[in-house]
């Protein structure tokens, strides 16, 4: 009798560890940041070491309420074996019994019983220090969740000094000082970088019984496979007859199986192949822009949209896509993005390499980009009085008065100062190659900037000329186009043109005007045979028409740019110079603008070739109006 109560209490103990065993929930967290954390858990785990690429199991009990686990950073050991973490740190102590000290990103969790579902959220505690997913894993015939909160934006890279602390970034109520603070002062920043972020309304539910993974620094577009799940064998009668039924329809349909099999083996080895080139091709990409020299801020799409109210507010409309205006925390931000998926992708890597490694004044400044699956966009800073032709075209969503002299001297100025610094001042010489009013943005005070570096190109210091495909916009373009070789000195062309437009108040190329005014350049060689440059000057302005004389002197300035010969030209340091009275224009200038003769166009020297010299030049980037 004994015995058999001893047996029986041996077997309600292993019945009560079975079932202990089987009501826990796995949590498995992941490295995936290029730097160790130490994560920690509560009500268990405690924490540990863990360096990139290694993971953590931890069993969460079910029925654990208000459970938590976090990732610290600025964690340091020294040689006698004692530890101290900058944030998050428990005092410094691995085998943690409190929460992290904030900033801190924070999973949140409580596991149900019974019929009771999961409640999940991630949580920036006044403040932000790793990015992380939580994310439920699917089984096979298990409970059905495929969806969790994420905060993949490393928000570090994008905080203000004022809210930096060491390994994250502080709400600006901490970092003020202030113990209540409006919602919207939290929200601000942190929930829109990470939208999934928990508030009073956004947290997740799951039923119980599912497992889930923790990552932190998670890769975009990570999705986590469903767990296998076996299935039961069939009874070995039953095998049996369906063996012998499957050998008598393979005997029957053995030509026909083997037609579909052979078939069907060729679709699956030519998708196979697809995919697997395919995905070589995204990894090439991803490697491409890791890669990139000075590069800004990587936003997610998610991001993006979220920043422009699932891009509504469109401000313009170019050859290569579409800008929208957005709101990223307290920055205004306009993100342009591009509609074509391969003459799009160059554009894209020439000015994301480009444009994130220069910095000047009257260049507009690279906030960030985003290169997810086909989604490609840039994210500039916001220009308030968006671009020039809107001013000097009066189109008829501007209703306000003609920009006076001063204001189009100032712009003239600055796109001369812009693209100086390109030709000049860069390690390499950069022609733009697409100069243009669309692509000058102004600021509230009409500081102008250069933008768009979709179709620039970079010549070496020691190479007079490069050999490329015809690449710009039409009426813009130098008359060396025609032969593929071109300098630096076909934005000074493109520059000519657009100073006569300024002055002018109308587009290079009108059809709405008679046959003789449509070109502006060919009025402008009649005119000057004439001495009738006055009639050239916009006639809405009365203050252009008050400061005649100067107006033609920038017409002759613009004339000097305008020479067919791009020797002849000036440099754009030389046209600055002009601009600010330390030098004068040369006179000596042919009055011929539109090129008539090859021979003309000035392109001997030392060429490189980016295309085979004997191609004829019929293929083009050319950009389309805005």
């Amino acid at each position: 009798m004994v015995r058999t109560n001893s047996s029986l209490h041996l077997l309600s103990l292993h019945l009560l560890l079975l079932v202990t065993a089987n009501e826990a929930t796995t949590f498995t967290i992941i490295n995936r940041c290029s730097f160790t954390v130490w994560p920690a858990a509560v009500p268990v785990g405690g924490g540990m070491e863990l360096d990139p690429g290694k993971e953590w199991t931890l069993d969460m009990p079910t029925g654990t309420t208000a459970g938590r686990l976090w990732g610290r950073t600025g964690c340091s050991f020294h040689g006698k074996g004692g530890q101290s973490c900058q944030t998050g740190d428990c005092g410094g102590v691995l085998a943690c019994t409190d929460n992290g000290q904030p900033p801190i990103s924070l999973a949140e969790f409580t596991i149900g019983q019974g019929q009771t579902d999961d409640f999940f959220d991630i949580s920036l505690v006044n403040g932000f220090n790793v990015p992380m997913d939580f994310l439920p894993v699917p089984t096979q015939g298990g409970p059905l969740c495929i969806k969790g909160p994420r905060c993949e934006a490393n928000i570090t890279t994008r905080c203000p000094t004022e809210l930096q602390a060491p390994g994250g970034c502080n709400n600006a109520c901490i970092a003020n000082g202030t113990s209540n603070c409006e919602p919207t002062t939290y929200s601000g920043f942190f929930q829109q970088m990470c939208p999934d972020a928990y508030n009073s309304y956004n947290g997740f539910t799951c039923p119980t019984g599912t497992n889930y993974q923790v990552i932190f620094c998670p890769p975009l577009n990570l999705t986590v496979s469903p767990a296998p799940a076996s299935s039961p064998p069939a009874p070995m009668g039953q095998a049996s007859r369906r063996s012998s039924i499957l050998r008598s329809h393979v005997a029957v349909l053995a030509p026909v199986g083997g037609f579909l099999f052979l078939t069907i083996l060729f679709v699956i080895t030519f998708f196979t192949c697809k995919q697997r080139t395919q995905q070589q091709r995204d990894m090439e990409e991803e490697e491409e822009f890791q890669e990139l020299q000075g590069t800004p801020v990587r936003f997610t799409f998610q991001q993006l949209k979220v920043a422009t109210r699932q891009f509504t507010d469109k401000l313009g409309e170019g050859g290569f896509g579409s800008v929208f205006k957005g709101q990223m925390g307290d920055e205004r931000i306009a993100v342009k993005r591009l509609d074509r998926a391969g003459q799009g992708k160059m554009q894209f890597l020439a000015e994301v390499q480009t444009i994130s490694s220069i910095h000047h004044i009257n260049l507009v400044r690279l906030i960030g980009f985003c290169a997810e699956k086909s989604h490609r966009l840039l994210v500039y800073e916001y220009m308030p009085k968006r671009s020039l032709d809107r001013w000097i075209y009066r189109r008829h969503d501007n209703n306000d008065s003609p920009l006076d002299w001063s204001t189009r001297c100032k712009i003239i100025t600055h796109i001369a100062k812009g693209l100086s610094y390109l030709h000049e001042e860069c390690t390499k010489r950069i022609a733009h190659l697409d100069v243009k009013p669309q692509n000058i943005l102004l600021d509230d005070n009409f500081n102008a900037k250069l933008s768009d570096f979709g179709l620039c190109k970079l010549i070496d210091r020691d190479t007079s000329q490069v050999v490329t495909r015809m690449r710009g916009t039409p009426g813009y373009l130098a008359p060396e186009w025609l032969t593929s070789q071109i300098t630096e000195k076909a934005d000074v062309y493109s520059f000519g043109v657009v100073v006569m437009e300024v002055i002018s108040g109308r587009k290079n190329i009108d059809t709405s005007r008679s046959e003789e005014s449509i070109h502006l350049i060919t009025l402008l060689e009649e005119k000057v045979k004439y001495d009738n440059l006055v009639d050239l000057i916009d006639k809405n302005s009365n203050d252009m028409q008050a400061h005649e004389q100067d107006v033609i002197q920038m017409m002759k300035l613009a004339m000097w740019c305008l020479q067919i010969d791009c020797k002849r030209r000036p440099k754009m340091s030389e046209v600055v110079k002009v601009l600010e009275g330390t030098m004068n224009a040369e006179s000596n200038i042919d009055h011929n603008f539109v090129a008539t003769n090859q021979a003309t166009f000035g392109t001997a020297g030392n060429v490189t070739s980016s295309v085979p010299s004997s191609v004829p030049p019929v293929a083009s980037d050319v950009s389309g109006p805005r």
